[in-house]
């Protein structure tokens, strides 16, 4: 309909400019002026017509209907397309070529003007666009931008469903100027729907709607009311598809700067925990100390046979787990710090298992600790505190697990390149579900013994970390050969490692 109205109007422009020119002609002649100047009065006509109207072909008619008009009117035969004069062959000739030659001259003139001036009117529109993405501080305020810009550039509607990000998708619809919030039904069918489009846009009822993707990932949709035709889309596609990379680049943009703040804020909220944890373990440090050392005072001074002895033993053994557990809060924040800095000098691993069954056995007084230590005595570079801190965690953990009654093993052996430890017990072993999440900070596995409530998670962390600045490798798995857990880490030996034979020494 709009095509045809067009036409109508060309083609009135056209009829119109050569009875004007007629008209003028008529009275040029009736004034006795040239025959030259109403040819002259015909091509401006035709240079009207070819300003006036779109396209090549309406100049094109009019330089031919200005023609006729001027045989038809102004030369003899009158009121006829007879030619009795030759000389008028000529006239004629140079009257048509100089009349196409000014029409297509003209439209040429007015095609690049007017894509000069779209040029212009994109480059403005691009500014705009990109002054105020820049300027947009959330999804929100970037989703309004483009509504608003396609809306100007199509001259219709548009609403816009933000899909990215890691809350819930946002939904934007501009009516009448205003643009109003709506409910997503489905944002993961509308995924499903643009994910790996293979089309420019998709239409439905709502109208056209495109993907807006960042780097091959769909992060919004955007639909334009159905009003607007499949040829003004055409049309506008260039400038539309570069509204759209904006949008994505801006919206790219606002997820990494949220993503930062995000960061930022767990950073500090990470800091602040280890403040605080470090303030409370260097607070607990001294009164635990001091609670240590008086019930091993009283302990000694009563006689066992005293029915007081095991009251002061279970306050001795639960002093030092509460001690064990501030020196790996203390351990933890140093390792998020990154302050734990690993010094490594040879050290013999007989004595590093020696000192950390010690240790244990004045907590675990009823225990026995079966030790496997290789017959070739070797010094492997280490850091003689934390690897006795990460044995000493790995054998508590094997005894809390486990009964009086029930096996715990320590083997160390070399495998050619490394020294490899190993803590065996005969414990209820790991559930399946616990395997992949033992070393994550906090984790505590689901068991059944009374005695495995006592921990926070820390333990097997630590011993984690430990080990890979050592550049060895840890791991945990259930006994091949009978019920219980397996826990197996590894050093590297190197440096300068001295080699002296021994003898095999067995707790």
């Amino acid at each position: 309909m709009k095509n045809s109205r067009c036409v109508l109007r060309n083609l009135a422009v056209l009829a119109g400019m050569d009875c004007a020119a007629t008209l003028g002609g008529k009275l040029f002649a009736a004034l006795g002026v040239p025959e030259t100047n109403i040819v002259v009065l015909y091509l401006f006509a035709v240079l009207l017509v070819a300003r006036l109207t779109q396209g090549y072909r309406y100049g094109i008619l009019a330089s031919v209907t200005s023609l006729l008009c001027f045989n038809f009117y102004f030369t003899a035969p009158y009121h006829t397309f007879a030619v009795n004069d030759p000389s008028y062959l000529i006239t004629f000739f140079v009257m048509l070529v100089t009349s196409l030659l000014t029409s297509a001259m003209t439209t040429k003139e007015k095609i690049l003007t007017r894509q000069a001036n779209e040029r212009g009117e994109e480059s403005r529109i691009l500014y705009m666009l990109s002054s105020r993405l820049s300027d947009a501080a959330d999804t929100e305020q970037v989703l309004g931008v483009a509504l608003d810009s396609v809306s100007k550039l199509l001259q219709a509607d548009a609403g816009c469903v933000y899909l990215g990000g890691q809350g819930q998708p946002i939904s934007l619809q501009q009516v009448g100027g205003q643009i109003i919030h709506r409910r997503v039904e489905d944002a993961g069918e509308l995924r499903a729907r643009f994910t790996d489009l293979r089309t420019e846009y998709l239409a439905g009822e709502e109208g056209f709607s495109y993907p807006i993707c960042d780097q091959d990932r769909l992060m919004a949709v955007l639909t334009v009311a159905p009003k607007v035709s499949r040829q003004e889309l055409a049309d506008k596609s260039r400038l539309l598809h570069v509204v759209l990379e904006n949008v994505a680049m801006a919206l790219g943009r606002i997820e990494v700067t949220e993503a930062r703040i995000r960061d930022r804020e767990n950073m500090e909220r990470e800091r602040e925990r280890a403040n605080m944890l470090r303030a409370i373990s260097h607070d607990l440090r001294t009164p635990l100390s001091g609670i240590m050392g008086s019930s091993e005072m009283l302990m000694d001074m009563t006689d066992k046979d005293d029915r007081r002895q095991p009251l002061l033993r279970g306050i001795y053994q639960d002093a030092d787990w509460l001690r064990e557990m501030v020196e790996n809060i203390l351990s933890l924040t140093r390792l998020q710090d990154g302050r734990l800095s690993v010094h490594k000098e040879p050290q013999a691993i007989e004595e590093i298992i020696g000192s950390a069954v010690t240790r244990l056995e004045r907590s675990w007084p009823d225990r026995e600790i079966q030790v496997e230590t290789p017959e070739e005595f070797r010094l492997v570079p280490m850091d003689a505190g934390l690897i006795q801190q990460v044995l000493t965690n790995l054998l508590e953990n094997a005894l809390k697990h486990t009964t009086p009654g029930e096996e715990v093993r320590l083997c160390a052996r070399y495998t050619g390149t490394d020294l490899e430890v190993t803590v065996q017990d005969e414990g209820e072993g790991i559930a399946p579900q616990d395997l992949p999440h033992l070393f994550q900070l906090f984790y505590t596995a689901t068991c059944r013994s009374t005695d495995a409530r006592r921990g926070i998670g820390l333990g097997l962390t630590i011993c984690q970390t430990v080990v890979r600045a050592h550049g060895g490798t840890i791991t945990a798995r259930n006994r091949t050969d009978r019920q219980g857990a397996e826990f197996t880490f590894t050093l590297p030996l190197q440096g300068e490692n001295h080699h002296v034979s021994g003898t095999d020494s067995c707790d």
